[in-house]
């Protein structure tokens, strides 16, 4: 498949991003990631395998194009879920803990 990626064209096929990506070890994802084999990679750490281009060169977005039309499942940012205010008399209820039964 054809794509651009960082005003490059690219030819990449499923199993040449397979291959590139045998043993690349993922690390930690904090945003968009690409589940590739069994293994769950940052999009931005995708990118720069299979493009060989720094990572400031080119959007997550571009990668995640590319990868859901060669059939990779993209997840998205999680969303995180809004923190609870608690009053003080909450707070201080919660650090004392529930009464113990005798």
């Amino acid at each position: 498949m054809r794509c651009v990626i960082a005003r490059f064209p690219f030819d990449l096929t499923k199993n040449g991003v397979l291959e590139s990506m045998k043993g690349v070890k993922p690390e930690p994802v904090t945003g968009e990631s690409v589940i590739i084999g069994r293994r769950h990679y940052p999009v931005k750490q995708v990118g720069q395998v299979i493009t060989r281009q720094d990572r400031r060169d080119f959007s997550a977005g571009e990668v995640l194009r590319a990868m859901s039309r060669l059939g990779f499942t993209c997840r998205a940012l999680p969303e995180v879920a809004p923190a609870r205010i608690e009053s003080p008399l909450q707070q201080a209820s919660a650090m004392l803990g529930s009464p113990l039964s005798v």
